[in-house]
């Protein structure tokens, strides 16, 4: 999508994001057949390369869709409306659809752009199969991509060199957003996934198919309880005795309860690596809770510096696409 108009590209990319107030192009490019047949193929139409838009997502983005291109059309000799469009209404208004709430809780796919990465000869992107509800019937807010992870992947996109060639692990990896970007896209040697909740770890192998990475040696997924000793009486080191370079986490800090066994699990992480580099992506929602991470932290012999890379104005932004409301601290954390 990197040669469509850019009003175009966002369109698209923030539908197949499945973002509830996407930004329409203007009329008058709207009214153009060309761009009426580039949005179907792009979001609409059954492709190979990309995945269905859920039903009722995607009925309501018709409707205002083409209200918008009549609404832009002053010559019906001229302009109208695209066939294949009225006809992909058409049939999802010719069977019921599941209802709002039962939709809510089924898990879809959602497509993010990689837009730091986008070139005219490939559309990066990231394809996860998410529960949109933000706590799911499980209790765990892992089987969404949050922000924090959206932000935290521009940063890594921004300066690949961070993850390249490295072993990488992730805390609280959810949907693997993370892992999928620097085992796909940045070159990193290896990735352990890992995450506290059984079920977020169950449902990795889905996302890590959709990717391409199903069945490769890049990406490990494990379950990690923070704060547990990292060595059972199962095993004599490790992960096999394998350092790990960097470690990446994404609104993981955002429970001033499990703050303590992080920072604990972290301490046990740079005794058995030394020299590892420890990044967190940290939105402050929650100044007290934020600052209870900078404590502990302090408490256990860590350093706190902050990276400069500000989160961009939601109208700035080409993809992933994400608020732009609380800060984002991508926190770089060292031994004193």
């Amino acid at each position: 999508m990197a040669s469509l108009n850019p009003q175009v590209a966002r369109f698209c990319w923030q539908c197949l994001q499945l973002e509830p107030l996407p930004d329409f192009p203007d009329g008058e490019l709207l009214r153009e057949e060309a761009v009426q047949e580039e949005i179907y193929n792009r979001v609409f139409a059954e492709n190979p390369l990309t995945v269905p838009l859920p039903e009722r997502y995607r009925l309501r983005i018709l409707k205002e869709l083409t209200s918008k291109i009549e609404a832009s059309i002053e010559n019906w000799d001229e302009h109208g409306v695209s066939d294949n469009l009225v006809t992909s209404m058409g049939a999802l208004l010719s069977h019921p659809l599941p209802a709002e709430a039962v939709a809510a809780q089924q898990k879809t796919h959602v497509t993010y752009h990689l837009s730091l990465l986008d070139d005219d000869s490939d559309d990066a992107n990231i394809i996860l199969l998410e529960s949109r509800f933000l706590i799911s019937g499980a209790g765990t807010t892992g089987l969404r991509t949050w922000e924090a992870a959206l932000h935290m992947g521009q940063y890594l996109c921004a300066d690949p060199t961070l993850v390249k060639g490295k072993r990488v692990l992730e805390l609280g990896t959810g949907t693997g957003y993370l892992a999928v970007l620097c085992a796909k896209y940045l070159g990193a040697e290896h990735v352990i996934a890992t995450d506290g909740s059984e079920d977020v770890i169950n449902n990795l192998p889905d996302n890590l198919f959709v990717n391409g990475l199903e069945g490769t040696e890049k990406v490990k997924a494990s379950e990690l309880k923070w704060g547990h000793a990292l060595v059972g009486t199962e095993e004599a080191e490790w992960n096999g005795g394998q350092k790990v370079d960097v470690v990446v986490g994404a609104d993981i800090t955002y429970d001033a309860s499990v703050i303590p066994a992080l920072v604990g699990t972290l301490d046990q992480l740079v005794r058995l690596s030394p020299g590892i580099a420890i990044l967190i992506a940290a939105t402050e929602r929650n100044r007290a809770t934020f600052e209870s991470f900078l404590d502990v932290c302090q408490k256990r012999g860590f350093d706190v510096g902050y990276e400069s890379f500000p989160v961009l104005p939601r109208n700035e932004q080409k993809g992933p696409f994400y608020s732009d409301l609380a800060p984002i601290h991508i926190c770089k954390l060292k031994r004193k």
